[in-house]
């Protein structure tokens, strides 16, 4: 009866270790990590720039979190995850000056489904290069109301040498990038920012498989 109740006092003080350490870091370099992420930096940039020596993990971990939380990445299609609902992001700042993004509803989603209008690009159709109809779109709809696929969780996990071919076309910054993003198994759904749209049309010119998503205009391009 001993050892079960001290295995069970054990566990508890690991996790209450794990918890005090966890707190501890993210007072330490949260907000910046958090700060730095949205600034556009990559996770290898942000370990570098940090002023408490955070593990790069844990940056990952921070970084991941704080996109889903704002709805950068999403785990779901966009049109299950918003339906008809519109959104804002407003500026925030803590008491030390540190800025972030909280996501508003500005308007509540209808029960009606979303219905899209489905179309795939082609450059000599729409006589404009995939880069130029990216950021056309992404600035008619807003940024924060357009969206490309990711299946880098599972194709990494896929085809790991196949992979690492497809990131070769990539600009070695923006490789980075995905690199340090810890991806789920599954398809994720990334704001057409500006640099997913760099990496969208580079992906997309290499054949790579996409879906752009554009809400307000209810489109949904295959790339």
């Amino acid at each position: 009866m001993r050892s079960r109740i001290s295995e069970s006092d054990d566990r508890e003080q690991e996790y209450f270790k794990k918890a005090l350490s966890d707190f501890a870091l993210d007072a330490a370099s949260g907000g910046a990590i958090r700060h730095l992420a949205d600034r556009g930096y990559t996770a290898n940039q942000i370990v570098r720039m940090l002023d408490f020596p955070t593990p790069f993990k844990r940056v990952q971990q921070t970084v991941w979190k704080y996109f889903l939380d704002q709805g950068i990445i999403l785990l779901e299609e966009p049109e299950r995850e918003r339906g008809q609902a519109e959104y804002d992001y407003v500026t925030e700042y803590d008491a030390y000056g540190r800025k972030s993004f909280r996501r508003v509803v500005t308007k509540e989603p209808s029960p009606e489904p979303v219905v899209w209008k489905e179309s795939r690009f082609c450059q000599a159709a729409k006589g404009e290069r995939l880069p130029d109809f990216l950021e056309r779109k992404s600035r008619e709809n807003g940024e924060g109301f357009s969206y490309v696929s990711c299946d880098f969780g599972l194709y990494k996990r896929r085809d790991p040498k196949g992979f690492e071919r497809l990131m070769d076309v990539l600009e070695p910054e923006d490789r980075e990038y995905i690199g340090g993003i810890c991806w789920e198994r599954k398809m994720a759904y990334h704001r057409l920012n500006q640099r997913m749209r760099r990496i969208a049309a580079r992906l997309g010119k290499a054949g790579h498989p996409e879906v752009c998503y554009f809400i307000k205009s209810r489109e949904k391009v295959r790339l």
